[in-house]
């Protein structure tokens, strides 16, 4: 199902946000970009697609580093972040009631990658995924894969697969208990860092690559892949992100 009224299942990715300098600019950009519209939470900016939220966009960010932060579902917030100290990660923010939306910690996996925890309440987080315009997919890049596998499949119970598709890289699919896959892990030793990284899905790559540049942006990469036509995508902040067509059946 591509929309979403219900909490997320302990570890699926259920929320993504960006911190931006220019907030007026994110909009104007993601807008021509996906097509979003948005609506204003006191200077944090809810992304809607068809009425329905997709993402988070807010004006405060400090020093030139910007990425897509990825929220994981949990039903207990001050339990899921007890088990990330207790496998090798850090509670950067304490968990704590986003009033009556639900409550949020912040977090950085066993290899040095920062994620966010999501206990929803009234905000479920996205109401809509896999679908043009909407989240597609997470994966974690890493120059320590063995760690991170470790750390996810303790904090969240993830089962582990490689992925025979794809033979030559270290990909290894991160499954829920009830067999759902919610992202992979990819090994790198080339990545300077480890680092979550965000998909969207788009009706036609090519198109929304040139979107993006019209609108301020980059094209750092664009290739066919098994998966489908994917590109990496920079906004005008220098923030990566990419897109994926994916084919029809």
């Amino acid at each position: 199902m591509s929309h979403v009224s219900e909490n997320q299942p302990l570890g699926t990715p259920t929320w993504v946000d960006l911190g931006i300098p220019d907030l007026a600019r994110g909009q104007e950009f993601y807008q021509a970009v996906f097509g979003w519209d948005f609506e204003d939470w006191s200077g944090y900016s809810v992304a809607l697609l068809d009425g329905r939220k997709v993402a988070g966009i807010s004006g405060y960010a400090e020093g030139p580093d910007h990425w897509w932060n990825v929220y994981l579902a949990t039903d207990d917030c001050a339990a899921t972040a007890e088990k990330v100290r207790e496998a090798g990660g850090r509670i950067v923010n304490e968990p704590d009631a986003m009033a009556d939306l639900g409550v949020m910690a912040a977090a950085v996996d066993a290899v040095g990658a920062p994620f966010s925890l999501w206990q929803g309440k009234k905000m479920v987080g996205c109401e809509v995924v896999n679908e043009p315009g909407a989240l597609v997919r997470n994966d974690l890049t890493t120059p320590d894969p063995a760690a991170a596998r470790r750390f996810y499949a303790t904090v969240f119970d993830f089962t582990l697969d490689t992925n025979p598709d794809l033979p030559s890289m270290d990909f290894t699919f991160l499954r829920r208990p009830d067999g759902h896959e919610i992202g992979g892990i990819m090994g790198s030793q080339t990545a300077h860092r480890s680092r979550w990284s965000t998909t969207f899905e788009v009706a036609d790559t090519d198109d929304t690559a040139t979107k993006a540049i019209k609108a301020g942006g980059r094209v750092v990469d664009t290739e066919d892949m098994i998966y489908g036509r994917f590109a990496v995508l920079l906004d005008p902040f220098g923030t990566e992100f990419s897109v994926i067509a994916r084919p029809s059946d």
